[in-house]
């Protein structure tokens, strides 16, 4: 671990421009990765918070088959939608680029040609599934088959998302081209290979030996497990019609590798932004006291942690990351998330749904954060958290401090006078927080920090409670004035702790506290706060109260929830698919059931049997018992009187000593929910046949 770096490239992975950013997005990596580059400035340090979209790979291949549109028409809308996104929710990037801009391409190929000339790559010709029907090799997501390692039938060809297993397409058990639906064969085709077994004893001593103390454990124990398990030639190209050219001779209609064009974007990323700023890119990649910083999902710790840091091993002038913080994933009202299944929360859907509401997100994804395990995010933990910590704890603690000073003092911050043991032990306690709330954030534990600044406010609440200066204002209003000016700089050391967490609310806040953020910057405010100096002064004159935090009505979250039962209504239906004909009937076969129009007349629960209901049936030619396993679905007063389809000519069979004579058709509608395929038509009599 690198001890006071002379500057921090924190780079937050690339998102697939193939679909919009949603919540796990957010909790796994942006929302963390944010909180640490604000952290860092506010700490006066030199930072480059770098990401940009990946606009690479057979995922944007794949979206654009199925919406009938060009790769380059798929990256353009959903760069534009998750650009604005990032921008409206508050996400601080110094620079957002696209892996489509020259400056990547050159990047890259340039990346690849120093590898290549300096002999790091392995060409091999192999067999690759091929699919024959559309006359083109499978690569990763364009080939689907049962996972080797958990046996999950819907496996990917480049990983499995239900173990996070990365696999070659090669690995999987029963292939299925996702282009065509057929069993794809194997075919010869030449590629370049990079040599991880070669890199098998740095690995070991700069992960395994290196970082077995400071990274965290789900990082180090996936990165252990692979090199334990004994590291392979990984191909660095493809064969696809998307992506960049490999540049050398004999590699005609290859294109790089996704996972080995994607990382070289932060360093591209990088040289923007640093031509953008008059700056020199190389110092924050090649710099010994430089500290870099991935932020990434669990299910790219093995490409960040082992296959980009061997790449740049093999370049050899690069430095290596310091930690690779990576989060487990975040599920969705019990659910896991899916794009495909649209069970997810579109961030681009929640700044329209929840206007004004940045921070309570933010918040609510903090304090739930996946750090050490996989969580769930729910509505109705979103709505306490935004009503009952943020509204109720920081709002009104603000609000109550903002109203009296106004009230009291017409917004003028009073001098104070002699403090009492109770002020001393407050103001201690303030001081004590930015160091912890520091040593956390450093640690990479988001949710411990933002649950310190909630300590904060909770500090202010009970400084206020116990002191009631609404009361002394009558006896001692001497006294209040020392209270106030107390509860001042409690609220004024909201404004810069809450800045990581919460940067549209500390904005606000500053703005009624009337704190220039110039001068905060310029002061290092946040060293201010530990030393126990003045962030606000008194005779210094704030604004108005206003509400920090409105809260989120039982109706805003309804319909949330309406729109997750909607998704997995049409989920259901979209499952649910005709059933394989039967063989082939004949005339005579048809001819010989007897199908009649019946009305159920009674019903009754079979005895010591949870599926079956004893159904008494007129069928117009007589009345029945008829047995049928329907008791889960449909109570028995449920059923009486229902007109219902009959197939009479059934041999009888005793269920459970009751002798079932006939059978009652049902069917799925669909929702997937069990149906009687009644006779609708008016005017139809019991006992009329069916034909």
């Amino acid at each position: 671990m690198l001890e006071n770096p002379k500057r921090y490239t924190i780079t937050a992975a690339l998102p697939y421009t193939n679909g919009p950013i949603h919540i796990g997005h957010l909790a796994g990596v942006y929302v963390p990765a944010d909180i640490y580059a604000r952290y860092l400035r506010l700490q006066g340090k030199d930072v480059a918070y770098i990401c940009g979209s990946d606009e690479h790979g057979v995922a944007i291949s794949m979206k654009a088959k199925k919406e009938g549109i060009t790769p380059q028409e798929v990256i353009d809308k959903y760069d534009g939608i998750i650009r604005k996104s990032f921008e409206d929710f508050g996400i601080s990037f110094d620079n957002y680029s696209r892996t489509s801009r020259k400056i990547h391409h050159d990047t890259a190929s340039a990346f690849f040609r120093k590898l290549y000339e300096d002999g790091k790559f392995i060409e091999e010709t192999t067999e690759q599934l091929y699919d024959e029907k559309a006359n083109q090799f499978l690569a990763d997501r364009f080939v689907t088959g049962t996972c080797p390692k958990c046996g999950n039938e819907e496996a990917y060809g480049d990983q499995c998302e239900k173990c996070g297993t990365s696999l070659n397409a090669t690995d999987l058990i029963n292939p299925k081209s996702t282009i065509t639906g057929t069993k794809p064969v194997l075919k010869a085709t030449k590629h370049w290979f990079l040599p991880l077994n070669e890199y098998d004893a740095f690995l070991k001593e700069w992960i395994l030996e290196g970082h077995k103390n400071d990274w965290k454990a789900n990082v180090y124990g996936q990165v252990k497990s692979w090199v334990d398990a004994g590291l392979e030639p990984r191909a660095v190209t493809r064969d696809l019609d998307w992506g960049i050219d490999v540049p050398v001779e004999g590699a005609e209609g290859k294109k790089l590798y996704v996972w080995f064009d994607a990382p070289i974007g932060y360093i591209s990323s990088t040289k923007e932004w640093a031509a953008r700023e008059g700056k020199d890119w190389e110092p924050y990649w090649k710099d010994q006291d430089t500290k870099l910083v991935h932020f990434i999902g669990k299910d790219n710790i093995v490409f960040h942690c082992i296959i980009f840091p061997a790449m740049l091993k093999a370049h050899r002038d690069y430095i290596l990351p310091d930690n690779v913080p990576a989060n487990e994933f975040l599920n969705l009202e019990g659910n896991k998330l899916s794009t495909s299944k649209n069970w997810a929360v579109w961030l681009h859907e929640y700044l329209e749904d929840f206007p004004g509401k940045e921070d309570a997100l933010r918040y609510a994804l903090t304090a739930n954060a996946p750090e050490t395990k996989d969580n769930d995010f729910t509505w109705k933990d979103f709505q306490a958290r935004n009503n009952n910590e943020l509204a109720a704890i920081f709002g009104n603690f603000i609000n109550r401090v903002v109203v009296l000073t106004n009230k009291y003092y017409d917004g003028i911050i009073p001098t104070p006078n002699e403090f009492s043991d109770v002020d001393e032990q407050t103001l201690a306690e303030l001081k004590a927080y930015p160091a912890v709330i520091a040593s956390s954030i450093e640690r990479y534990r988001f949710r411990e920090a933002l649950g310190e600044m909630m300590n904060v406010a909770r500090l202010g609440n009970k400084y206020l409670a116990d002191e009631e200066p609404w009361k002394m204002i009558k006896e001692n209003p001497e006294r209040v004035k020392t209270q106030m000016y107390v509860a001042l700089q409690i609220a004024s050391a909201l404004a810069v702790l809450s800045e990581p967490f919460l940067p549209f609310t500390s904005e606000k806040l500053k703005r009624i506290l009337v704190i220039s953020n110039e001068s905060e910057k310029s002061h290092n405010a946040w060293k201010m706060i530990e030393e126990g100096k003045e962030i606000i002064s008194p005779n210094h004159q704030i604004g108005q109260a206003e509400i920090l935090f409105a809260q989120v009505e039982d109706t805003e979250i309804q319909k949330q929830l309406d729109k997750l039962e909607a998704s997995k209504k049409a989920n259901k239906a979209a499952s649910m698919s005709a059933e394989p004909q039967k063989d082939v009937a004949t005339f005579d076969d048809f001819t010989k059931l007897d199908l009649r129009v019946g009305t159920i007349i009674e019903a009754e629960k079979m005895p010591k049997a949870n599926k079956l209901l004893v159904l008494k049936v007129d069928t117009g030619i007589d009345v029945r018992t008829i047995v049928s396993g329907i008791a889960e679905h449909f109570s028995p007063e449920e059923v009486v009187g229902k007109r219902v389809t009959v197939l009479v000519n059934l041999a009888p069979r005793a269920l459970r000593g009751v002798e079932s004579a006939g059978m009652i058709l049902m069917t799925n509608n669909a929702e997937g929910k069990l149906v009687f395929v009644n006779p609708d038509a008016e005017g139809v009599l019991n006992g009329a046949t069916i034909s």
